[in-house]
């Protein structure tokens, strides 16, 4: 297998172009909580890239929750916030989700005609690991970043990536200077450490979420995956494709 490190956009649109499996880690949280509203067994989630066209999906699918955020923080109207904290509350239900970058991400990666375009971190390394060594396909993992500020710091992001790449015998033809410089570091300061000195972990704590740092820095508590599975006018589907 060949694996690519490219982030935010930029990795999208490659992954697209090249027909590859596309892997987006937002460590700080998208992926942490869509893993989490599966693994608490959401029965699927509508991914959209906009607050207004979540109010208005949320019109024809009434029983919905919706979830996400901007600036961190729940849109007016909303159920519940980008928490991995909250997701409980999605049992048996349909959510509605909405981030300022996760979501957007996952729009921008969709396209019929690659492999699987997935969602990953920490939290479910191993099942992803396993997963990408089942599919012997080459792969573009996209650490998110920040989606409108493409030199905003995306060191969690990074980290989880390449966490997640360590695990495997690839060939690493893009990022592997980035990903052998985040590798040592995760050998000398460990995981916790890294996303807790994120930039993005400071923007939490700003607005009280100091809680939600440290469980994204978990590893390995969930076999979940989520993957698109189709795609709808206004939203695509994220649905769990098993334990790995």
């Amino acid at each position: 297998m060949i694996a690519y490190l490219i982030q935010g956009k930029e990795g999208c649109i490659f992954g697209k172009t090249n027909h590859l499996g596309i892997v987006v880690v937002d460590a700080l949280r998208a992926s942490a909580t869509t893993i989490m509203l599966l693994h608490s067994g959401a029965k699927r989630i509508l991914v959209t890239d906009e607050v207004a066209h979540a109010l208005h999906i949320k019109s024809y699918h009434s029983n919905a929750l919706l979830y996400g955020e901007r600036n961190g923080l729940p849109p007016a109207g909303f159920d519940y916030g980008n928490s991995p904290r909250e997701t409980t509350h999605a049992r048996g239900k349909e959510v509605i989700f909405t981030t300022t970058t996760g979501a957007r991400l996952l729009i921008e990666g969709y396209d019929e005609s690659i492999p699987f375009l997935i969602m990953a971190t920490t939290i479910n390394t191993k099942a992803v690991s396993n997963f990408l060594k089942k599919q012997n396909k080459d792969f573009v993992v996209v650490p998110a970043g920040l989606f409108d500020d493409v030199n905003f710091s995306a060191q969690e992001d990074w980290v989880a990536g390449s966490y997640i790449v360590s695990l495997l015998d690839v060939q690493i033809e893009h990022g592997k200077d980035d990903y052998e410089y985040w590798k040592e570091k995760i050998d000398l300061e460990g995981i916790e450490q890294l996303f807790n000195s994120a930039p993005h972990a400071d923007k939490l704590r700003k607005i009280g979420l100091h809680e939600d740092i440290r469980w994204c820095s978990q590893t390995n508590i969930s076999n979940c995956i989520p993957k698109v599975v189709k795609k709808e006018k206004e939203y695509i589907i994220l649905e769990n494709i098993g334990s790995y």
